[in-house]
């Protein structure tokens, strides 16, 4: 039988363990880890003895520590297995094509699947900036995401196409458009094939003729690489304001200013 001792020493090695096995790891998902050996009783312990202390019901992080969003969106895709990731104009701005960095600062587009919601703990929890979440499936759920070290994490964020076509999946209820127009034009070295095979696997008419439209206004060269024949745009028009004007070659209408400034000075 092991003294009280000797049980504490193999707790305390056990902790080790699990801290210098996942030494990019802050949060702690208790799901988690009870699924790769640390029994809910264990980490009540841990908690007991000082190690590890909660931020939020069934979460623990290492005490002491003070934790960003980046250290929880890193536990949504490495422990819950999570599609949820930065995109839209956030994902722009973590890429460097966006003149919007103090959105980046303050807010937070998340996007996840359609069924997917978000732990009540992340919601909960004081991040210092504000989480938009948009869940949706308009696009394969692993389709244009890349992997970007932030904050000393690699994160799943979507590329710069997948994350302007997410812009435009918000328009134009939650994104403006023009601004829309605006993050296009700093988009001229996208891969060709990487856009085609996005634009075929998305099921949004509204985002694909969209795209193409703000692509051919800002006069990018990958435009000439894809073949819209093979890109499904559905049928019938499509009005994202009242008013505007008809674009007939994608059959959308769209604000005046947009179509009439041409290219805009940032």
């Amino acid at each position: 039988m092991c003294d009280i001792g000797t049980m504490s020493t193999e707790k305390g090695t056990k902790i080790n363990q699990l801290l210098s096995s996942f030494p990019k790891e802050k949060i702690f998902i208790s799901s988690w880890l009870a699924k790769i050996g640390y029994s809910l009783d264990l980490q009540k312990r841990y908690k007991k003895s000082g190690w590890l202390e909660s931020i939020g019901r069934g979460v623990l992080i290492r005490s002491g520590d003070q934790v960003t969003v980046e250290d929880g969106i890193r536990s949504l895709q490495f422990q819950l297995g999570l599609d949820a990731h930065p995109g839209g104009r956030s994902a722009l701005a973590l890429h460097g094509k966006a003149h919007y960095l103090e959105f980046s600062r303050t807010k937070l587009d998340v996007f996840g699947g359609a069924k997917e919601k978000l732990p009540s703990w992340f919601i909960k929890h004081d991040w210092g900036l504000k989480i938009r979440y948009h869940s949706s499936s308009f696009l394969p759920s692993k389709a244009g995401l890349t992997t970007l070290e932030i904050g000393g994490h690699e994160l799943g964020v979507s590329n710069p196409a997948r994350a302007m076509m997410e812009c435009l999946y918000l328009t134009p209820e939650k994104q403006e458009l023009m601004e829309c127009y605006e993050l296009m034009e700093f988009l001229n070295t996208l891969n060709p094939k990487q856009v085609q095979k996005l634009l075929e696997d998305c099921t949004s008419v509204k985002v694909k003729r969209l795209f193409l439209y703000l692509g051919e206004k800002s006069g990018h060269k990958w435009m000439d690489y894809l073949k819209p024949n093979r890109i499904d745009l559905g049928t019938g028009k499509r009005s994202l304001v009242r008013g505007g004007v008809y674009i007939p070659k994608y059959q959308i209408i769209v604000p005046r200013a947009l179509e009439e400034d041409g290219k805009r000075i940032i």
